[in-house]
């Protein structure tokens, strides 16, 4: 009798078990709590626009370092388009928002990149500049996936907090659902063709900037500062 071969798990499988207890910590948080039910501060929400729109700046370098370092064409064209995407985020979302806290993006962009922003940023711009594009692609990953897993998770409660449920609006809403498949779909193509070694250092990153995803709402949660 011949034995039944098991199908290997795409990479996209053994990404997202590999931070599945770091995606129920999210769901958990009571950021992401406070966002449906409408009782996360203002204050806390202000904290992550604020701190969001610089990380977007530097996630738009990231991206277009990705579309550097791709080899087909037309994933050059769509990293490059979602930079600019990430941009508009930052110039438009964050601005409406911004103002209803009675302030402007100017005054955002004023305030300092804290701690837990700024090492976000840094290892995602080291690993992009300095890793391959299979590398550079698990770093930004979890920017993409969770935030289309969390959208799609609080979608249907929506949240009585006008400002709360356009967010998740925006993250639950079918455009970008299609960009992450686009992605996803890429990555599973970059999982036939890496070495194991290469795979390994690919789940690596993409478990470390899913953890800082989680650091990253918490930090908005405990109002983090600079401590000197």
């Amino acid at each position: 009798m011949t034995p039944s071969r098991t199908e290997p798990r795409s990479l996209t499988d053994e990404l997202w078990a590999s931070i599945e207890p770091v995606y129920a910590k999210i769901l958990d948080h009571p950021f992401v709590g406070g966002l449906t039910d409408g009782t996360l501060p203002r204050a806390a929400f202000r904290h992550f626009v604020v701190q969001d729109s610089h990380y977007l700046r530097d996630y738009a370098r990231a991206l277009a370092v990705c579309a550097a370092k791709a080899p087909d064409e037309a994933d050059v064209r769509a990293f490059a388009d979602d930079a600019v995407g990430a941009l508009a985020a930052e110039q438009g979302m964050h601005a409406e928002f911004m103002d209803a806290f009675g302030a402007s993006a100017e005054q955002a962009a004023a305030e300092p990149v804290l701690p837990t922003t700024r090492a976000y940023t840094s290892y995602l711009l080291a690993t992009v500049y300095g890793g391959s594009f299979a590398e550079a692609v698990a770093a930004v990953l979890p920017c993409y996936w969770i935030y289309a897993r969390v959208g799609q998770e609080l979608l249907a409660k929506s949240s009585p907090d006008p400002l709360y449920a356009k967010w998740i609006a925006t993250y639950g809403d079918e455009a970008f659902q299609s960009v992450v498949r686009r992605v996803l779909a890429l990555t599973d193509r970059i999982g036939e063709e890496i070495s194991p070694a290469e795979r390994r250092r690919v789940v690596e990153h993409f478990t470390t900037t899913s953890r800082y995803e989680w650091m990253f709402w918490d930090a908005a949660w405990r109002g983090e500062t600079w401590p000197v």
